[in-house]
């Protein structure tokens, strides 16, 4: 049984990254870069006027107050006239900054008679300036690889004057769900019968952090129709993610229909909680992740490793989950010889361990935004204690 972060080595060793695509900036929010995008010029291209105010030559300021004519204007979106000597020029926020000028004096600072302009203090040069290449010189490298765009990269993109860029391929994520028990929700119920949630769960985190997911029909625990079933669903996978029938009860029938299609599996358990029993390997060129039934187990083990695997095969150069070190609000006790990672959630002043931590609690993790790490031989952490925590909702 392979401790946490072996089993996680394994799984990032292996994820291969896929194609790449080109796409509007408009559906590019959340896919992974794949070029270097370069400054084609400074940023800004030019100086121009942080207020609204008048452009002036600091030395032409011998004595305060000083009066000069107010001769033309720099507006926003037009060339900028000269600044003609001993004079000043009305400009308005975002304007380039006249010729001959080298600050702006913010119109409240500033007295008007007429056509004159009066001026009790002297500026500094470049005051309320944005000066040509302050944020960026043409040829730096703005963006790299491997970064997974957000609003605000994607404003920058298109401050570099791009409308397209190359991203990963959003990796296609087969999901099949197995037990006699499942139905579909909204569908009539049996005895016995519960509706299936994981499938709609793990679609979600899917989508998260990139991924394009697909629910296959439901597998009954049959050894012999689930091994046809899971032959039909790998075939234009890059992972296949499976959940349930991964343990050796007798009716786990997935890992040995796995291994009857040929699936070169690398470890089925791991040893942490929730989630011990958690298949990996290959089959094909699909990547396979088989994740425990239960609705914690299976939402958890994806956050700890499918998520990491399908940033790992969009190139993403951060791919694992964003942790946390904070105050943890309530103690915590657990039975020693597993890795824990125990449901939470965050307030202002840390994080509080939920009380239910059943396996089978879809509720708790409806309700939790944390996962709060609790090391395989520690007993007890009282509240006070910095804790690390990963961060369901930054995966």
């Amino acid at each position: 049984m392979l401790v946490f972060e072996e089993a996680l080595q394994k799984v990032l060793a292996a994820a291969t990254p896929l194609g790449t695509e080109r796409v509007d900036l408009v559906r590019a929010f959340g896919r992974v870069l794949r070029q270097d995008l370069t400054a084609r010029a400074d940023m800004p291209a030019f100086d121009y006027s942080a207020m609204d105010g008048y452009a002036v030559q600091t030395a032409e300021f011998a004595s305060t107050p000083l009066s000069l004519p107010v001769v033309g204007e720099s507006q926003t979106g037009h060339p900028a006239p000269k600044l003609q000597p001993k004079t000043t020029c009305r400009i308005f926020t975002g304007a380039e900054l006249p010729a001959g000028a080298n600050a702006v004096v913010m119109q409240e600072n500033v007295q008007l008679a007429g056509d004159a302009a009066t001026f009790t203090d002297k500026p500094e040069p470049f005051a309320h300036v944005r000066r040509r290449g302050e944020d960026m010189q043409a040829g730096t490298v703005a963006l790299r690889s491997g970064a997974r765009l957000h609003g605000g990269r994607l404003g920058l993109i298109a401050a570099l004057d791009h409308m397209s860029v190359l991203v990963s391929r959003r990796p296609r994520v087969v999901i099949v769900c197995t037990g006699d028990e499942l139905r579909d929700p909204g569908s009539v119920a049996r005895p016995g019968s519960i509706p299936e949630s994981n499938g709609y769960a793990l679609s979600g985190f899917v989508r998260q952090v990139g991924g394009d997911p697909m629910l296959a029909p439901l597998a009954k625990d049959d050894a012999e129709a689930t091994r046809r079933l899971l032959a039909e669903a790998v075939e234009g996978a890059d992972l296949l993610l499976t959940v349930g029938g991964v343990s050796v009860g007798d009716h786990d029938v997935v890992r040995p229909a796995l291994e009857a299609l040929g699936a070169q599996l690398e470890f089925y358990k791991v040893r942490i909680k929730p989630g011990k029993p958690l298949t990996f390997g290959r089959l094909g060129r699909a990547a396979i992740l088989g994740l425990p039934g239960n609705p914690v187990s299976a939402q958890v083990t994806f956050a700890l490793f499918g998520a990491p695997l399908l940033r790992s095969m969009q190139a993403d150069s951060a791919p694992l989950p964003r942790r946390r070190t904070v105050t943890l609000l309530s103690e915590i006790t657990q039975k020693t010889g597993r890795r824990a990672f125990v449901r939470g959630a965050y307030r202002p002043d840390g994080v509080e361990p939920f009380t239910n931590q059943a396996s089978g609690s879809a509720v708790s993790m409806a309700q939790a935004d944390a996962l709060i790490e609790v090391p395989e031989d520690v007993e007890r952490i009282p509240a006070g204690d910095r804790v690390d925590t990963i961060s369901l909702a930054e995966l």
